[in-house]
């Protein structure tokens, strides 16, 4: 493999047909419904310069003749710049299709960017985005350098920081938009040779020392960071920065990276949206060791450190761990007799995975495509959660053509790349981290476990009664928040209207006195699934509330929890003297699952328009759905309520 070629061709993704230009044209004139879908099939190849542009020209096309774009999720987003961007526009079109995003760019004049941001009637302001992209150059701060002048680079650093924040506050003033703070790629030169970052007031400590500070307040402000200096570090710094071109044209970085680049200004957007994968699946054979189980026994197949080949696979386990470590659920499909497969798992004293280690193990001779079927049944999430590594190009094919929405990294042949090319994908990109995405894992094994006891409890009431569960109710509060934003950025399937709200927002839903909110937590004898329900419900009028937001976490399905949600719901109406709940179903291609949702809980149906969307009403005073067998606990609200015991 070629250096910088895993990154700079997107090496992780299939080549682009010869006949993409005919397919391009075919994709266009697709039927109504299919467009969007059939775009992003093509956006799911490594695209060059001019096939990117194509696709976003093909992408405009199509919004402007009215076409529907689903399954792709609109996003609004400007971007500010004192760079020449307008090659990485169209880029950024195309690529965004590639991760569930039609994309539209607002770019205000070249150099722009605190006009922009300062002035209420700019383009940018006016617009009103979804999210605003700082895509600034180091040059772009006013830097001084004072080396060896700890004082002076201290005041430089504040200053930088200061001009940021200024420029964010104005955005968030006049927008409400969630802000993308890209961080800044010091030159390769050099001033003092290996101390430059040692030495106070030199550009490359005053850079990193601005990087620290913004990567700081970004979290702190609940924006986005988007590490491009981490991005230029990997391909080397001295590659990122062609002087030449910035000399002619104020291009900030060499043109051979803007498809690299656009793939992770993309996938940071898909995962403000919730598009994050969730499962990582592993083949077996030839993947995850070297050698077939069922041909070369136990002691044939390789992992042992101190052999290459051994230790190249133990790198793709390692990573697995690391992945499983921050919240990623692992899976195995393997074409194998289960228990020879499982075999190593168990006796092989160099396996880093273990059985424990693995949500559901799926070995058999079914065709791979089926087995991710049944995986993504088992976990109650969609196929696009998953991501499959396979060393297997026909089965990656396989599943390619079967399941789209699979994510299938092309892999090297050589199994040392195997991790490095999973990693450089960026399928589990994350914006936010939140205690519960560090159990993910864990949450999702106690489910196969409680999968297991529900085919032997000898019917669903002995099933819930025997899960011990406890339901915890409170109004949104700062300890939650984050993982509230991230509820309703990511919930797709169990969603009844998928709106989506910022940090912001969601602080003014919590202090907004005609707003009821409510969080929900769920415990059994298995453990603690965290938060697993968001519920936001505004006065729309004397005596009314309408449930704006109610999405569900679609691990706890078939346990009752939307009967005690509402019962929780009626309880408060009734204290608030609200007479009548009102909600709304918006139909998607991912909410199917909640279309009868109101009718189940007992709501009457009172219209719906051409789109699909009902409405539903439910007279407080005459509703009390049956009880779930579980314990209630309600807090911290106005009104304190004692724990009761159903």
């Amino acid at each position: 493999m070629r250096l910088n070629s895993l990154y700079s061709e997107l090496q992780w993704l299939p080549r682009a047909p010869e006949d993409f230009a005919a397919r391009l044209k075919a994709a266009i004139g697709s039927s109504e419904t299919d467009v969007g879908r059939a775009l992003q099939r093509l956006a799911n190849y490594a695209l060059d310069l001019n096939r990117l542009s194509k696709l976003a020209s093909a992408i405009d096309k199509a919004k402007s003749g009215g076409r529907s774009l689903q399954p792709l999720q609109p996003f609004r987003l400007a971007v500010l710049s004192n760079s020449t961007i307008d090659m990485i526009v169209p880029a950024m079109v195309a690529t965004a299709a590639r991760h569930g995003i039609a994309l539209e760019v607002i770019q205000p004049s070249y150099d722009q960017v605190a006009q922009e941001a300062l002035a209420p009637d700019s383009r940018v302001n006016s617009s009103q985005p979804d999210a605003v992209l700082f895509a600034l150059d180091y040059r772009a701060l006013p830097l001084k350098l004072s080396p060896g002048d700890a004082e002076a680079a201290s005041a430089t650093v504040e200053g930088g920081i200061a001009y940021l924040q200024t420029l964010r506050d104005n955005i968030k003033s006049n927008t409400h938009a969630l802000c993308v703070f890209q961080n800044f790629v010091p030159p390769a030169e050099a001033l003092f040779g290996s101390l430059d970052r040692a030495v106070k007031g030199t550009l490359r400590s005053l850079i990193g020392e601005i990087n620290r500070r913004l990567a700081d307040f970004v979290t702190e402000s609940g924006d986005v960071l988007l590490d491009v200096n981490a991005l230029a570090e990997t391909v080397g710094l001295a590659e990122w920065h062609d002087t030449q071109l910035w000399n002619l044209a104020k291009f900030p970085f060499a043109v051979e990276f803007i498809p690299l680049y656009a793939d992770h200004v993309a996938r940071t957007l898909a995962a403000v949206r919730g598009k994050s994968r969730k499962v990582l699946i592993l083949d077996l054979d030839n993947t995850i060791w070297g050698g077939i189980i069922g041909d070369d026994g136990l002691e044939g197949i390789q992992i042992a450190q101190g052999d290459p080949v051994g230790e190249a696979h133990l790198s793709l386990q390692r990573f697995a761990l690391e992945l499983r470590q921050r919240g990623v659920v692992l899976a195995v499909s393997s074409k194998n007799d289960e228990g020879i497969a499982r075999e190593p798992f168990q006796k092989h004293p160099e396996m880093l995975l273990k059985l424990d280690h693995i949500a559901v193990f799926q070995a058999n001779w079914e065709d791979k495509a089926t087995n991710i079927r049944a995986i993504a049944e088992e976990l109650s999430l969609g196929l696009d959660a998953m991501v499959l590594v396979d060393d297997n190009p026909a089965e990656r094919g396989l599943v390619r053509e079967l399941l789209p929405q699979v994510a299938v990294p092309e892999l090297p042949d050589d199994p040392s790349w195997y991790a490095r090319t999973l990693a450089a994908a960026g399928y589990f990109e994350a914006v936010t981290i939140a205690q519960e995405d560090l159990k993910r894992a864990g949450y999702y094994q106690d489910n196969a476990r409680r999968a297991s006891l529900r085919s032997s409890a000898g019917g669903v009431e002995a099933y819930l009664a025997s899960l011990e569960m406890t339901i915890t109710f409170q109004p949104f509060d700062a300890t939650g928040r984050s993982r509230i934003v991230q509820l309703i950025n990511k919930s797709n399937q169990y969603n009844l209207t998928t709106r989506r709200y910022t940090e912001p927002q969601v602080i003014a839903a919590e202090t907004d006195p005609e707003v009821f909110t409510l969080q929900v937590r769920l415990a059994d004898t298995f453990g603690d699934s965290g938060m697993i329900s968001a519920i936001i419900c505004r006065l729309s009028q004397p005596g009314e509330w309408e449930i704006d937001t109610w999405l569900m976490s679609c691990r706890v399905l078939g346990r009752r929890v939307e009967h005690m949600v509402l019962r929780e719901i009626l309880e408060h109406a009734r204290a608030n003297g609200i007479r009548r709940l009102t909600g709304t179903y918006l139909p998607t291609e991912r909410n199917a699952l909640v279309k009868d949702h109101y009718a189940k809980l007992g709501f009457v149906k009172t219209g719906e328009d051409d789109s699909g969307a009902s409405r539903w009403e439910l007279r407080v005073e005459d509703a009390w759905p049956a009880a779930a067998p579980m314990k209630v606990v309600s807090h911290g609200f106005a009104r304190p309520k004692e724990t009761l015991s159903v």
